[in-house]
C-alpha cells in the first residue's frame, strides 16, 4: 500500500513552523507494511489544496492530510473538501457533543465558530478528537482513502494511533514488515559502504538497506517485506550479524536508539555517574543526555563554564594553566575534566573547549578549533579537531565527537 502525506500551512512553507509531523506519521506507517511515496507541502489557498488532492489520489492508496481545520477563516481545508467530493455539510452530534463539554469546562462561551467545528462534509466518516474540538475525518472515493486530520502533533497523533492505524491495518491486506538498525559512529558514510559492499551486494530482492547519516554516525536501516514475520526476522538478524562483523569496531549497537541514550543505559547497568564541563557548546551536549527520562539515574549535571573565572571557580582550572596554554588547549580540557570529577563526585567526566566562531580564531588556533577531553578517576585522554567556519555546526560535530570519545573509555575499561 503506498501512501502521501500533505501538509497544509503557509506557516510550513515559510519556515515558521518546522514539520515534524510528516516523519511521525512516516515512521508509523512504515511500521505497520505503508510504504510512503510522497510528502507534500501546500499553502492554505482553495487551489493548492485540490490540485494536490486530485494529483496524490491518482497515485497512492491512502492520502492523509494535517493542518487547516480550526475554527478560524484561513483555515479552510474542510470546505475545501466539501467542495472537492461535491458534497455539503452535516452536523455530527457526537462533536458538538465534546466541543460543547469543552468550553463549558473552561467556563468559556461556546460561539457560533466553535460550534461549526461539529459541521462535516456530508460523505466523511467522523474519526472523534478526544484531544481537541476539530474531528479527523475519513473518506473513501475510486478506491483511495483520504483522511484529514488536525495539524497540531498532539491530537494528529492520538487520531493516528487511536482511529487511523486501526482502520488502515483492518481495511488493507498489509505485508509483514521487519527493520533492523544498526548505529555506527566514527566512520564516514562512504567508507562504511565500501567496508559491507560484500552483503549490501548480494541481499535478495525483498530486503533494502538504507543508510541515515548525521555528524559523526551513520544508521543502517534494513527493511524486510514478506509474509512470514518470524521468517524475516531470522534473515535479517542473520545480514545484520555478518555487517556487524564487517563493521568492526565502529559498529555501537544494534537497538534503534540515539548515541547518547545507548552511553546512557551502558553506565546505568554499572551503577555509573557522568558529569560534563563545557564551554564552546554551552550546554549543548548536556541536552543530548536530558532530553531523555530517566537520564538522572546517570548524569549528575554540566557546568557550563565560558569565562576564564568560572572554569577557575567552578572547576579548579589553575590560573597560570590560562595564562600559558590559553583556554583552547590539551592542558584546560584536561584540567576542566579533572576538576569537574573531583568536585562533582562522579566516575567520568567530559570536557569541551573550543572556538565554535565566526569570529575568534588565531593562526595557530583557528576557528573550529575544539580540544576534548574524557576522564575517569585513574587517567584523562584529551583530542583537538579542527572543524570549520559555521558556529552550529562546529558545536554539532563537539558534541558528537565527545559522545564517541567517552564511549570508547567506558568500553575500554568494561571490556569483557
Amino acid at each position: 500500500m503506498l501512501a502521501e502525506i500533505i501538509t497544509i500551512g503557509d506557516e510550513i512553507l515559510i519556515g515558521q513552523v518546522v514539520d515534524t509531523n510528516s516523519a511521525w506519521i512516516g515512521k508509523k506507517l512504515s511500521e505497520i507494511g505503508v510504504r510512503v511515496q510522497q510528502i507534500t507541502s501546500i499553502s492554505d489557498q482553495k487551489e493548492a489544496i485540490m490540485q494536490a488532492l486530485t494529483a496524490a489520489s491518482a497515485r497512492v492508496d491512502i492520502v492523509l492530510l494535517t493542518g487547516g481545520l480550526g475554527p478560524t477563516k484561513d483555515d479552510i481545508t474542510k470546505k475545501t473538501l466539501a467542495e472537492y467530493f461535491n458534497v455539503g455539510f452535516k452536523q455530527d452530534a457526537d462533536t458538538l457533543t465534546r466541543v460543547t463539554a469543552f468550553f463549558e469546562k473552561f467556563k468559556a462561551p461556546l460561539l457560533p465558530i466553535n460550534k461549526a467545528q461539529a459541521d462535516v462534509p456530508e460523505n466523511c466518516t467522523v474519526l472523534q478528537n478526544k484531544n481537541g474540538t476539530a474531528p479527523g475525518m475519513w473518506f473513501e472515493q475510486d478506491n483511495c482513502i483520504i483522511v484529514s486530520m488536525p495539524g497540531v502533533p498532539f491530537e494528529m497523533k492520538y487520531l493516528m494511533e487511536e482511529e487511523i492505524l486501526p482502520r488502515i491495518k483492518q481495511k488493507a491486506n498489509l505485508p509483514a514488515i521487519v527493520h533492523h538498525t544498526l548505529l555506527t559512529a566514527g566512520i564516514g558514510e562512504s567508507f562504511l559502504s565500501e567496508r559491507i559492499a560484500e552483503v549490501e551486494n548480494n541481499l535478495p530482492s525483498h530486503i533494502s538497506l538504507a543508510y541515515l547519516p548525521k555528524l559523526g554516525q551513520v544508521r543502517l536501516r534494513l527493511t524486510a517485506l514478506g509474509t512470514d514475520k518470524k521468517s524475516l526476522e531470522t534473515e535479517v538478524q542473520g545480514l545484520a550479524n555478518q555487517i556487524k562483523k564487517l563493521i568492526g569496531p565502529y559498529f555501537i549497537t544494534d537497538a534503534d536508539l540515539p548515541f547518547e541514550k545507548v552511553i546512557l543505559d551502558f553506565m546505568e547497568a554499572r551503577k555509573l555517574k557522568l558529569v560534563l564541563a563545557e564551554s564552546c557548546t554551552g550546554g549543548f551536549l548536556a541536552h543530548q543526555f536530558t532530553q531523555h527520562a530517566g537520564c538522572s539515574s546517570v548524569f549528575e549535571g554540566s557546568a557550563v563554564a565560558y569565562s576564564y573565572d568560572l572554569k577557575e571557580r567552578m572547576l579548579g582550572v589553575n590560573h597560570q594553566t590560562l595564562l600559558t596554554y590559553g583556554a583552547v588547549s590539551a592542558e584546560v580540557v584536561e584540567e576542566m575534566a579533572q576538576g569537574a570529577l573531583a568536585k562533582y563526585h562522579t566516575d567520568y567526566a567530559v570536557s569541551i573547549s573550543g572556538i565554535a566562531g565566526p569570529d575568534g580564531g588565531m593562526p595557530e588556533k583557528p576557528v573550529g578549533t575544539v580540544w576534548i577531553a574524557v576522564a575517569n578517576k585513574t587517567k584523562v585522554i584529551s583530542r583537538r579537531f579542527e572543524f570549520g567556519y559555521k558556529r552550529k555546526e562546529n558545536i554539532e560535530r563537539s558534541a558528537a565527537n565527545a559522545l564517541l570519545m567517552i564511549y570508547k573509555l567506558l568500553t575500554e575499561d568494561y571490556a569483557s
